[in-house]
């Protein structure tokens, strides 16, 4: 079956994050009305304001890209604020749309709700098989439960909810901050601060033996969208570049595109997370789909766009 969004009302919550502003960029290409509204207007942790602004603004379609987000250290220093605010955003969102009669909602998730150590490439099938990663387990544990709340009511109220888990993302609008980014904007500002300022080394979290996949947040929005119009079905889906590469090969290569030549040096005192994390996208490439950017060619678009905006960011932080 076709979700057609011709003249649909698509309201994107989380619209100013990465992967929100994405969407929108994606869905300008579609014949549909975009709905927005920012944090100022909308607390989505407020459950009576998001089930009002439901009711008054009706869309025709809901997807769920708000969520507070971070790196290991923030996951390990803020684990209730992640579990709580995580939690409440998604069941706010998700029961208020039920309620206003949404016809369509995506909610998105994260590769970090499969175990530790689930077999390689991550099935859909792998979810709750096993132990979680303790670094970001409630951050897990939340994505969990708003993939079960669209099953629940999928499976209740024939709610047509589906959920899709997302690899690592990176791209425009990421969060570029030491202490809470991910891996990718980390690495990327350490090594141009170390081509600045001349130095020698430049550091890596762990050994750098991990393996993780990344995807870049454009070809995550056009995935996402794609299975909004396409996909409904009770099983989630992995949404991933099906390739992976080790921590220390990923700072080799944003080395080259910073254009940094010194020492990369690795910090062991410091947690190396899931050995290793490559989703399996068979049942997204069996629906049609496969990413367009390669690695390199997206880490030098989001290296280009750092320095853009590197003086805004830096204000900020």
């Amino acid at each position: 079956m076709i979700y057609d969004l011709s003249g649909k009302r698509v309201f994107v919550a989380g619209h100013r994050g990465m992967v929100g502003g994405a969407l929108l960029r994606r869905l300008q290409r579609e014949r549909c009305d975009l709905l927005t509204v920012g944090r100022e207007r909308l607390d989505l942790l407020d459950q009576a304001a998001v089930r009002s602004f439901m009711f008054e603004a009706r869309p025709d379609a809901v997807i769920v890209a708000a969520a507070k987000v971070g790196g290991i250290q923030a996951n390990s220093t803020f684990p209730a604020e992640f579990l709580y605010e995580n939690l409440a955003i998604e069941m706010n969102v998700i029961h208020a749309a039920f309620r206003a009669g949404v016809e369509k909602l995506v909610f998105l998730g994260s590769s970090c709700i499969y175990p530790k150590f689930a077999p390689q490439p991550i099935r859909e099938d792998a979810l709750l098989s096993g132990p979680l990663e303790p670094t970001n387990d409630c951050y897990a544990v939340a994505k969990i439960a708003g993939l079960k709340l669209c099953e629940a009511y999928r499976s209740q109220y024939g709610a047509d909810f589906i959920a899709v888990m997302l690899t690592n993302l990176y791209g425009p609008g990421d969060n570029f901050h030491l202490d809470t980014s991910h891996v990718i904007p980390a690495l990327l500002r350490k090594a141009h601060e170390a081509k600045i300022s001349g130095a020698a080394t430049v550091s890596i979290w762990g050994s750098g033996t991990p393996r993780r996949e990344f995807l870049h947040v454009d070809d995550a929005s056009d995935a996402i969208v794609h299975l909004l119009t396409t996909y409904s079905g009770a099983q989630h889906v992995n949404i991933g570049s099906g390739e992976d590469i080790t921590i220390l090969d990923l700072m080799k290569l944003i080395c080259r595109v910073v254009g940094f030549e010194g020492k990369i040096v690795a910090d062991p005192s410091k947690p190396d997370g899931t050995p290793r994390k490559r989703l399996d996208v068979s049942r997204l490439s069996a629906r049609g789909w496969k990413p367009r950017k390669r690695l390199k060619q997206g880490l030098a678009e989001t290296y280009a766009w750092y320095m853009q905006n590197i003086e805004g960011m830096l204000q900020r932080a």
